[in-house]
């Protein structure tokens, strides 16, 4: 099969289409013939060395495509099946790849806006939940126009909260058709926000890591009520619990996504697509945020 791959840490020119063995899958996982992969800032992190040292690296932890293999155990779903998910192998960006964990992909939505779920919205559930506030909490989220703020704006919305959302002016528009209650960041944030929560917010989440954890915790009343996935070194300066998937996953909400969706209570990101082949030329338009929508890669 065909996949994305670097053999040397650099710029989206160190990024080839290489031929590798097709891989099959383990006991649980189906393999999918992908239809598309969706593309993170966490890939050209990889790619410029920030993450994982090993030499050379595949690409990619979300896809969407048609099951064609099987593996032992799995009768949830058949050969033919369209699903979307993770994989744990970091190779989803190529023509097959074995999801560890997936679902079906509902009628109304479409394989390459399937493909920009799985990531953004483990990781706004699985914030959401660290932050332990239910129906009635007031939640603030910093940087919420993003894929993940979007998606952690609506599952706070889905689930009772009252969200107040930071983004620049132009999107504004967005968060309010999302539930959210805007407010432009930058110098005077924090008496935006007090303006409609005077007594400050129950929890807030740090989804832009644009160096205001100081604010946040001033605003939630203390850092125990604050979690980023963006600001490691922040989190470690000022005692807030920063995100990772490696303390646990919220994978249950692949599950409950599609009905979501299908119900109209979450909407799905603008999508801009590449080719596989292109992926160099994606991973460009990516990291200078030129995308106009989130990046997936379609194979050919």
């Amino acid at each position: 099969m065909k996949a994305a791959r670097f053999s040397r840490f650099g710029g989206p020119e160190v990024l080839e289409i290489v031929d590798l063995p097709d891989p099959h899958p383990g006991p649980g996982e189906v393999r999918i013939a992908v239809r598309a992969a969706g593309v993170n800032a966490s890939d050209w992190k990889k790619r410029q060395g920030l993450m994982d040292p090993e030499l050379p690296q595949t690409l990619g932890y979300e896809a969407a495509g048609v099951v064609d293999e099987l593996g032992e155990g799995v009768t949830d779903v058949a050969l033919g099946d369209r699903v979307f998910g993770s994989t744990s192998s970091g190779a989803a960006q190529a023509e097959l790849t074995c999801l560890s964990f997936y679902a079906p992909v509902p009628e109304s939505l479409g394989l390459a806006e399937a493909a920009t779920l799985p990531a953004a919205v483990e990781t706004a559930a699985r914030s959401l939940d660290q932050l332990g506030v239910a129906a009635g909490a007031t939640v603030l989220v910093n940087g919420a126009s993003g894929n993940i703020g979007s998606a952690a704006v609506q599952l706070a919305v889905v689930r009772g909260m009252r969200v107040i959302g930071t983004a620049g002016p132009a999107n504004h528009d967005y968060l309010r058709t999302l539930g959210a209650e805007p407010v432009a960041y930058g110098e005077g944030m924090v008496e935006r926000v007090r303006a409609l929560a005077p007594d400050g917010v129950d929890a807030a989440l740090d989804v832009a890591g644009s160096g205001v954890l100081p604010e946040l915790i001033g605003l939630a009343g203390g850092a125990e009520h604050v979690v980023t996935v963006a600001d490691f070194r922040g989190a470690q300066e000022h005692g807030v619990r920063f995100s990772r998937g490696d303390s646990g996953r919220a994978l249950y909400v692949l599950g409950e996504i599609g009905e979501l969706v299908g119900s109209g209570r979450f909407c799905v990101p603008a999508v801009q697509t590449f080719p596989l082949a292109d992926v160099a030329e994606a991973h460009r338009v990516g990291e200078a945020g030129e995308a106009g929508g989130k990046i997936v890669l379609v194979p050919a």
